[in-house]
Order: C-alpha cells, then structure tokens, then sequence
C-alpha cells in the first residue's frame, strides 16, 4: 500500500489495530522478508512496538520468522483468504484458464475496492506461452489507471472529469492501456456485467503485443459475458 493509498483513521477506528494491520501490508507489498527495524520503520511506529504486533501475529501464525530474524506472511493466512468469493473463483477460473490459453496471455480477474482502487482477484496465466506477463494476486492499483479500472468505471454511468479513455471503452465494450501499471505492457479489459453482490469487475489480458487489439477485446467481452452469467 502506497502512501497515497494510506488509510485515514477517524475516532471509530482502532489506532492498534490498524497499525497491526499495516505490518501484513507492507510485507505482502514488499514481498521479501523484512526485519523487526524495517518493519517498524514502515509501519511508523517505535521497534519496542513493532515486536509486540510481530510477536502477536507470529502467535496466529499470520507472520514466520527465519533463521535470520526476518519475517515473512505466514500460514495462516491462507485459510483465511480462501473462502474469499470463493464462488465466484471457482466460476470463473476454468474462463480464465481458457482465455489465457486462446490469446496466450495472461488473463485476470480484477474487482473494485472503493471508489478510487481496483484489486486483482486472480490471475492465470497462459499453458502455452514461452513468455508472458507475471504479477501477483492481490496487487491495489488506482481505478482511473490500466485497463482493468476503466472498464469497470465504463460499466458505470459517466461521471465529470472521466478520461476519454473511459468513453471509448463505453463505446467499443472493452477498454485499452499502456504502461500505466506495469512498464511496456499493453493491457486489454471489458466490465462484467451485472457485477456479483452489486461488486464491479473487469476481466482482461496482460500482452506485450498489441497487434490484434479487435481479437483480444472480442475474447475479453465473451469471458466477460460468461462469468457475469455463470456468477450474477
């Protein structure tokens, strides 16, 4: 989670928790193991503090600490992600799998998270593509950049101040990027209709390539189409 992306606290919140919180955050954004100091310097808090919330993590198994002392996510974790939309994963991944294999890119599964990020919900890439796109699931990126976000916010009723970019992709049916979320990757998205729990979402391509723009956006549209009526 980037500084922009800080959460603001208000009187109803839990100051403690929230900063226990963090600590899961920014290992899962750094994706290395980190130590007590680093932690403690990127959570804002004092290391006497830091250890008391690693300590009490460590007990839940939600953190693992090596030989080193450095810590990274633990086990527990995984339990706890795994009913997430559970449904609408299991729907949607054999779509996945075949529109990543029919392009030979790699297809993801993106939902809104709030009014300003999309997350990446799953990612699947291709069987039969000797190189492609690679980026984890759970990766936050700002709604009004990359393919992905437009084409849920061209789902939506136009707003003032929307880029171009989100009424082209009202207009076509998918949405076109490049470089806005990863560096010299063109990436291609259409909205699911009738969005799951009134949740928005995208289905898109990570390529390249952008040689056949018509192909990719006519295969996300149907995979689009499928898992909107197989999870609506």
């Amino acid at each position: 989670m980037s500084e922009e992306d800080e959460v603001v606290l208000d009187s109803s919140m839990s100051k403690t928790l929230h900063s226990g919180l963090r600590v899961l955050e920014v290992l899962s954004a750094r994706g290395t193991a980190m130590t007590i100091t680093e932690i403690a310097d990127a959570v804002g808090v004092h290391r006497t503090v830091a250890h008391r919330f690693v300590r009490t993590l460590e007990a839940h198994r939600l953190l693992r600490r090596d030989r080193a002392k450095r810590f990274h996510l633990g086990t527990g974790l995984v339990p706890l992600a795994e009913p997430v939309e559970r449904d609408l994963r299991t729907a949607a991944l054999p779509l996945l799998e075949e529109l990543a294999d029919e392009v030979s890119a790699t297809a993801h599964l993106v939902v809104q998270e709030d009014p300003r990020h999309v997350r990446a919900l799953m990612v699947v890439e291709p069987r039969n593509a000797s190189v492609h796109v690679a980026f984890r699931p759970g990766q936050l990126d700002a709604i009004d950049r990359g393919s992905a976000g437009l084409a849920i916010l061209s789902g939506q009723p136009p707003r003032e101040g929307e880029r171009d970019e989100v009424g082209t992709a009202r207009t076509r049916g998918y949405a076109v990027s490049f470089g806005e979320v990863v560096p010299s990757v063109h990436g291609v998205s259409a909205p699911v209709p009738n969005g799951r729990d009134g949740a928005q979402l995208s289905v898109g391509v990570s390529v390249f390539d952008l040689a056949d723009v018509e192909r990719l956006g006519a295969a996300v549209r149907a995979t689009a189409q499928l898992i909107g009526h197989v999870a609506g």
